[in-house]
């Protein structure tokens, strides 16, 4: 009951903030921009001379719509980062912790009761933003997504995955500290992500392992590459080959399953720490 009323208290924080609010009216403007490109680039392909196969049609509509969902992906990371990186750290340093925890109530209630308000309100914005791309996707073109939901929970996974790494930050780093390092990791798994799929391509080793081992140290990147591959075209899946990933560097299941217990591990962590904080 407790960790409910704390995630309550997290959901009106945020919204009093205008940080969440501020993401929400940035993402209708997207949504809004997004679909009127669709709309001149479909015009534009019907008026051709020649109009493009049903099949180089669909080819083009699923990068389209990947290719906004890859923006949907990268500001569902920031928002899941930049809303909770204060969350911890900050109440720490303002002693506002404190009132918290003279109250009769256990720390992991108060750190999980945060999680699950971010969480709420983290999942709420992907069905906006993820369900607004296919949506608008589908609406002017007519193209429907494959595996949509498999591959918004992939993107689901990441972003729960970055809050739950930015809140373990929180319990031991100041709030600007934590929020580098996070988005740094971000970014190193983001080249790392891109190095692997160009080395795959030129077929090189090395860089094949480069990735690897920056998709172990933050598997962000697996996921999107996962995610993208879950929702791929018939051409993509014939050819093996897409702008977002090539068929021998697709994240298998395994490290997917890696991705999750990182993102358990890294929850486990912050209520361990948050526990033994000398407040």
């Amino acid at each position: 009951m407790a960790t409910w009323v704390i995630a309550r208290l997290t959901l009106r924080e945020a919204l009093q903030r205008k940080i969440a609010l501020g993401a929400v009216l940035l993402g209708i403007v997207f949504l809004a921009v997004y679909g009127a490109g669709l709309h001149f680039i479909r015009q534009d392909m019907t008026r051709g001379v020649q109009a493009p196969t049903a099949l180089i049609a669909n080819q083009l509509y699923n990068f389209l719509s990947l290719s906004g969902l890859y923006v949907v992906n990268f500001l569902f990371v920031m928002m899941a980062v930049l809303t909770s990186v204060d969350t911890i750290a900050g109440e720490m340093a303002s002693g506002r912790i404190h009132t918290l925890a003279s109250k009769p109530l256990r720390r992991w209630e108060i750190l999980i009761g945060k999680w699950i308000g971010f969480v709420i309100m983290l999942t709420l914005y992907l069905l906006l933003m993820g369900g607004g791309v296919a949506g608008v996707a589908r609406l002017v073109t007519g193209y429907r997504l494959p595996n949509l939901l498999r591959g918004l929970g992939l993107i689901w996974l990441n972003g729960i995955l970055m809050l739950n790494v930015t809140m373990y930050g929180g319990t031991q780093l100041s709030a600007l500290t934590n929020g580098v390092l996070v988005l740094a990791g971000f970014g190193i798994a983001f080249v790392g992500g891109w190095v692997e799929q160009i080395g795959s391509f030129l077929d090189s080793q090395a860089a094949v392992t480069i990735g690897i081992l920056t998709s172990l140290l933050m598997p962000s990147e697996a996921l999107w590459k996962r995610a993208a591959y879950e929702m791929r075209s018939l051409v993509v899946e014939t050819t093996g080959f897409s702008p977002f990933n090539s068929g021998s560097s697709v994240p298998s299941a395994l490290m997917i399953g890696y991705a999750a217990l990182y993102a358990l591990v890294a929850l486990g962590l912050a209520v361990w720490s948050l526990e033994r904080r000398d407040l």
